[in-house]
């Protein structure tokens, strides 16, 4: 890219090092800006020398959806211009969002069932893959064992599977599957295979599921909110 043989070039933090340099760089555009530190901005930002050696500061573009605190701080008090997309898209109706007590979880369970009668699909997300055994459960700290406590995928993939909808096709998505396994589950969802996926926090970006219309997010004091408003 020194050379300047490329126009345009897209890329993930894998552009973010020494070794990355750009010649007479124009503009940066960082999408999902709540992902990259401030430090990793910046230097992206000082990557580009002109002819001579001398650094060029391109224009900088930042775009998100996820109001972190930082990011909200430079809207007001920062050097900013800033441009709001505020329309919905078309047909894009207002989410509902409500706190589940114990005690109403099986009016949930049913309204899940609604939902996929209607040909809609589901997300269940918990905040851990493997739930832990009674020995060690004895070992363990308090601390340790309120963690114990909070719902794991594949726990909660055999309960709902076996237990609650057994009638319905529920998939498994987590980090540890291998890379070809969670293409092949998250295809088959697209593709209506999978009425209900039962997934971890890795479906937090860059999955785009328009006929899934409910998220149940299972143990949510352990997200962030930055991580609830993604979902």
């Amino acid at each position: 890219t020194v050379n300047g043989e490329l126009d345009i070039l897209i890329g993930t933090h894998a552009l973010i090092q020494d070794k990355v340099k750009f010649g007479k760089l124009g503009l940066v555009i960082l999408d999902e800006q709540h992902r990259f530190g401030v430090g990793q901005r910046a230097k992206l930002c000082k990557s580009s020398e002109d002819d001579k050696g001398q650094k060029i500061i391109p224009h900088l573009l930042s775009m998100t959806a996820t109001p972190i605190p930082r990011t909200l701080a430079l809207t007001i008090y920062g050097d900013l211009d800033l441009s709001l997309i505020d329309e919905l898209p078309k047909g894009r109706k207002k989410i509902i969002t409500k706190i589940i007590k114990p005690e109403e979880r099986k009016k949930t369970y049913d309204f899940i069932k609604k939902e996929v009668k209607k040909g809609r699909q589901i997300f269940v997300i918990c905040p851990r893959i493997e739930g832990n055994n009674d020995n060690e459960e004895n070992k363990q700290s308090e601390a340790q064992l309120s963690w114990a406590k909070v719902k794991a995928v594949e726990e909660e993939y055999e309960k709902l599977s076996k237990e609650i909808f057994p009638d319905l096709k529920v998939g498994m998505l987590h980090g540890k599957l291998a890379g070809k396994e969670k293409e092949n589950i998250m295809k088959d969802f697209k593709n209506k295979k999978i009425d209900i996926l039962v997934s971890t926090s890795v479906i937090e970006v860059g999955i785009d599921v328009p006929n899934a219309t409910v998220i149940m997010i299972e143990g949510s004091e352990r997200f962030g909110l930055a991580q609830l408003h993604q979902f």
